[in-house]
């Protein structure tokens, strides 16, 4: 492998722009990835259902902000704008009253109060919440389903600094296939993950199963994660505090288990918004039918995903099975067709869904964002600001690190 002014790592949508950004400096680079695609946790796929389907990102969050936006428009995709209300609540297999529907939007025009208030030492999310049941909905969404985490363990000075993500889009042909549209003018080596990075040499070099690359800089995209579990060595050792972030910033766990319903609708609507609340956390939220396909697309957060990803697909399928069951009726058995889990956590490169700082350390982000020695630099979802844990965002962050580094280098 030739050597380059940049090496990138990973062919995520933070890897791919940070590439365009470099060719358009006049630099030289190479991507290097270690997965056999592109995309990262952006990836559609039609195996399962033989229709599009988003195994990762599947929003197109704050799209008024979102590079991608644009583009889908541009590329005529289908899109609908989601507004993310809960249609349906359910508290096990009993409806929520309207008197309880009410108590929920209640807490949450509460809870983002009291995060408008807040000042003082960080905490988790879980202090801001007064207990009971309708402050329990909202904070489905205030932890597991936004940020990946209980809201136990979510940092309120990370939650806070998160923007709103209105408005949400949702695309019938595949936000993976977006950003796979997006890489298709970059060249990457595929199946090449990155060994060990030096840099005790002039610069710096990647260490592969192919060969080593110098350069004079390197932009890291993979995963916290992926660092914490030292996938890559780094030598020299990097700074204490740089290695302390990869773990103040785990990731969190999403999990989706889309189900084919074929022959009803269950009385709902084509993207209405299904909510179950369980006990102990194990709460599913379903997208209905998206752009009229057979489809419920359940999704479960937190340690709870984490759980069923241990647990195994079949258990997980059976789960979903049984919540619609026992709310429609045992009649829905005959209208299942196939059905999936995806597994984001066993993903070796990946290791989760998106990363969310531990209370008290969101700080850990600040600290990712500076380079170290002006050799090695970062970027990806973790670090991209108000817009983190997003694909959009991911990308936005690539971008801006690449422009450093250009700088830093001297662009021709």
């Amino acid at each position: 492998m030739k050597d380059v002014d940049v090496i990138v790592v990973g062919a995520g949508s933070a890897g791919l722009a940070a590439a365009k950004t470099l060719r358009a400096a006049g630099l030289s680079f190479t991507v290097l990835e270690a997965m056999n695609r592109v995309g990262g946790r952006a990836w559609t796929s039609t195996e399962h259902f033989g229709i599009p389907f988003d195994i990762g990102c599947a929003w197109l969050h704050a799209a008024d902000r979102n590079p991608y936006f644009p583009e889908a428009e541009a590329a005529g995709w289908t899109l609908h704008h989601h507004d993310m209300n809960v249609d349906h609540l359910y508290y096990g297999k009993r409806k929520a009253s309207e008197e309880e529907e009410a108590e929920m939007n209640r807490a949450d025009y509460e809870m983002s109060a009291a995060l408008e208030n807040w000042s003082g030492a960080d905490g988790n999310v879980s202090s801001l919440l007064s207990p009971g049941h309708a402050p329990r909905a909202a904070a489905t969404f205030a932890g597991p389903m936004d940020f990946g985490q209980d809201y136990d363990e979510v940092s309120i000075e990370d939650f806070r600094a998160a923007a709103d993500l209105e408005p949400n889009y949702f695309t019938k042909e595949g936000f993976g296939a977006l950003v796979a549209q997006y890489a298709a003018d970059v060249p990457v080596e595929l199946s090449t993950p990155v060994r060990k990075i030096l840099w005790d040499v002039p610069g710096v070099a990647c260490v592969t199963d192919r060969g080593t690359i110098r350069a004079s800089a390197v932009i890291v995209t993979a995963s916290p994660a992926v660092l914490a579990f030292e996938e890559i060595e780094f030598s020299p050792a990097l700074p204490d505090d740089v290695v302390e972030a990869f773990f103040d910033l785990p990731m969190g766990m999403l999990t989706k288990l889309p189900i084919e319903i074929r022959g009803t609708r269950l009385g709902l609507a084509p993207f209405d918004d299904l909510l179950i609340e369980r006990p102990a956390r194990h709460d599913i939220y379903f997208l209905c039918f998206p752009f009229d396909t057979d489809l419920m697309v359940g999704f479960v957060g937190g340690d709870f995903a984490w759980e069923m990803s241990a647990a195994g697909e079949a258990a997980g399928v059976d789960f979903v099975t049984d919540r619609l069951c026992g709310i429609f009726g045992n009649d829905v058995r005959k209208h299942v067709g196939r059905a999936a889990m995806t597994n984001w956590g066993g993903e070796r490169f990946v290791r989760g869904a998106y990363a969310a700082a531990r209370p008290g350390r969101a700080a850990a982000r600040a600290t990712l964002m500076e380079p170290v020695a002006e050799r090695i630099w970062f970027a990806g979802e973790a670090l991209a600001g108000s817009l983190i844990q997003t694909c959009g965002g991911a990308r936005l962050s690539g971008e801006t690190v690449a422009r450093q580094v250009a700088a830093q280098l001297g662009a021709k």
